[in-house]
Order: C-alpha cells, then structure tokens, then sequence
C-alpha cells in the first residue's frame, strides 16, 4: 500500500494492522461470507448442504428462503414479519438497501402475472447487440447451421481473438435464461486459445439470432406439478479434432424447464451407446443433487423422477443386472433406478427435447423443441 500524503512513514520494523478487511483483498470475500452466514445462524437459518448460497428457516407452519450471491441478496417465504425481522436485523449490522419486491437481479429480470413469472435478460441481450454493432442487422432462424462444423485448425486467424473471447464469455452468462442458444455458444467456448475467422462467423451469426427475439425468457407458471421429469441424448464422436461426443440433457418440474447443460465428455465413447449411457449418467447426478435441493427447500417429490433416452441400447444397459463393467459412470445410473429416484423410459428421436443441446438443427425442429421448453417472449406483440 502506499503510504497517503500527510502521515509520517513508518519505520522498516513497523506494519499497517487493518481494523477491517478492504474491499478487493483474497480473503475479504471468505471473511464476509463467514460473517455473514454467522449472522444468519444466530437468527435461526439453516444452510443448505446441496448449495451453500441457501438458506432456508422454518418455524411452525412458515418458510423463509434467502440467497446469497457475493453481497446481493434475494429474500422470499410466506411470514412477512420474518422477511422484515431478518431486513431490519442486516441493516442494523451492514446497512443494506431494501430494492424491494423482485425484478432485476445480477441482469435477470423477472416479470410477474397471475399466469407466472418469465425469467429473461432482455436489457444484457440489448446491450450485447450494441456492443457488437448488430442492433440493425437482420435475424436468423437459428443460431448455428445445422450443416457446419467448427475445428480448430479451421481458415484464417481471428484478427481480435481478445473480442472473440470477451464474447463468448458474455454469452456463457446469457445461457443462464437462453437454454436454446447453449448448444452454440459450447461449441464456441472450445476455441477461446486460438479462435480463427469462421468461429467468430459463427458468434456472429448467435448474435443475429438472438436479434429476433432479445426478449425471451423461461416461463414459470403459478399452476404447476412437482414431479421431476428429464431428456437425456449425446451425439456420439461429432467433435472432428477428438472425435469425444457431445453430452446434452434437459430437467423439468412440471412443465417447467429448470436444468439443461450441453458440453463436451471428456473421454472418448467407443459406440453411440456408450456415449448415451455417459449422458444419462449426466443427467442422473443431476436429479440427485435437484431432490437434495428441493429437500432443503421443503419441497415434496412424489415418485421417482422420469428420464427419457432415445437409444434402446443404453436404456437395456442401465437394467441389465449381469452386465460387470467396471467404470463408475456405467453404474450409478443402475443403482439410482434400484433405488428408487428415477425410472427410465425410452422414448422415439422426434420427441427427444435434449436434441437441442446436442447438435444444430434446422429451423422447423428447433422451433418446435423450442415451444416445448417453455420458452416465452412477453415483449413480442400479441
């Protein structure tokens, strides 16, 4: 630290002692959280083992949920002398701004009806748009060919690699409310190093894409069921420099898309089957940590959850009770169905929804895997 004007340098011997921890120091971070958290559990709140941002607080008949993400913080329950006690009792000891009732949050905004709520982040896609210059182009279907594919050694060097990747990484948080785009912008991701000419085409074109519709959201409605359901699908050896398959998959809650994912495996699948039955080995640590989740929120799930795979091979593997192989990931989706917490079912490759996050299609079947997500634009006109 230098030292400010006015005040006598300290001797070789002596050292600064902070009073309190600075804003931008390693350990500042971990010491506000820890004192945050101890804050809540003298007021009674529990943190949640499955994500440790939770904390939840039950008290005859109320609930209180609070999520942490660094210092902002997101409050909701059905005791609303709980919800202004635990505001009055952090102000008194930080002093926090109440922004009251929910609608931007870290770029999320949140729209709210009888009907539900639309999670989408309409003002971050708009500024993406400026930001690349592509307020007035004209919009795409898609956005990615369903006849390219990218590799690394592919045209010409990108002449801003720097901009390419302050790209992508925007567009990485962008997937967190555009689950139709994730197939594109992982393929993307793959070339941050050394990104050429045609994968900054190809952000381009994810750009124009998201032109059509910068406004749309997952929707969440008011009149929903709880049973846990999921589409898993990999596309086997599609990556031309690794020849590794590509794991997608898909989790509703209801009717209610809460959970996709679409990235690379990261060993090299021998068969198509082999490569399905790694994704369902995916998407099943995915439903166990979700019903450890919705514990912690008191949420009951009635029956096991329902998971969807197209390919018969991986569906009779995951019963077989003979077969011995010895890798992990071949097991644990057997001994989730003995137990209990999810029941497979095929199901044909038209109605397989995790196609989406596993290869480009072409406009008629991505608008219609898109509608069945539950994808909503509230600033479209009707």
């Amino acid at each position: 630290m230098s030292i400010p004007d006015g005040v006598v340098p300290p001797k070789p011997s002596q050292v600064c002692k902070l009073e309190k921890f600075l804003y931008g120091l390693k350990q500042a971070s971990r010491q506000w959280n820890a004192k945050l958290t101890n804050e809540l559990f003298s007021l009674g709140y529990i943190q949640s083992s499955a994500d440790h941002s939770l904390f939840t607080k039950q008290n005859h008949g109320s609930f209180t949920a609070l999520l942490v993400y660094v210092d902002d913080m997101v409050l909701t329950g059905n005791d609303m002398n709980e919800i202004q006690h635990v505001k009055g009792h952090l102000d008194n000891l930080f002093c926090i701004k109440d922004l009251g009732p929910l609608r931007f949050f870290l770029g999320f905004e949140i729209a709210r009806s009888q009907r539900g709520i639309v999670l989408n982040q309409r003002k971050y896609t708009i500024e993406l748009l400026s930001d690349g210059g592509l307020t007035g182009a004209k919009p795409v279907s898609t956005p990615m060919e369903a006849t390219i594919r990218l590799s690394q050694n592919q045209g010409e060097p990108c002449h801003e690699p720097a901009a390419y990747r302050r790209l992508v990484g925007r567009l990485l948080y962008l997937t967190n409310t555009r689950p139709d785009i994730s197939f594109a912008v992982q393929q993307l991701s793959q070339f941050v190093a050394h990104p050429m000419k045609p994968h900054f085409d190809a952000a381009m074109r994810v750009l124009k894409y998201l032109k059509g519709s910068p406004g749309k959201g997952i929707f969440f409605p008011s009149q929903n069921s709880l049973n846990l359901s999921g589409f898993a699908d990999a596309d086997w050896a599609t990556c031309p420099d690794t020849r590794k398959s590509t794991t997608g998959f898909c989790v509703f809650i209801g009717s209610s898309l809460i959970s996709w994912k679409s990235k690379k495996q990261s060993t090299v699948s021998r068969s198509s089957a082999e490569a399905e039955y790694r994704a369902l080995a995916t998407l099943t640590c995915e439903m166990q940590w979700l019903t450890y989740l919705l514990h912690d929120l008191h949420i009951p799930i009635s029956g096991p959850a329902m998971i969807y795979c197209d390919n018969q091979a991986a569906v009779h593997l995951a019963h077989n009770p003979t077969f011995h192989e010895r890798r992990l990931d071949c097991h644990v989706t057997r001994e989730k169905i003995i137990q209990g917490l999810i029941h497979l079912l095929p199901i044909s490759t038209k109605q397989q929804l995790a196609d989406t996050f596993t290869k480009a299609l072409n406009p008629a079947p991505f608008q219609e895997f898109l509608s069945k997500l539950g994808l909503y634009d509230i600033h479209l006109p009707t």
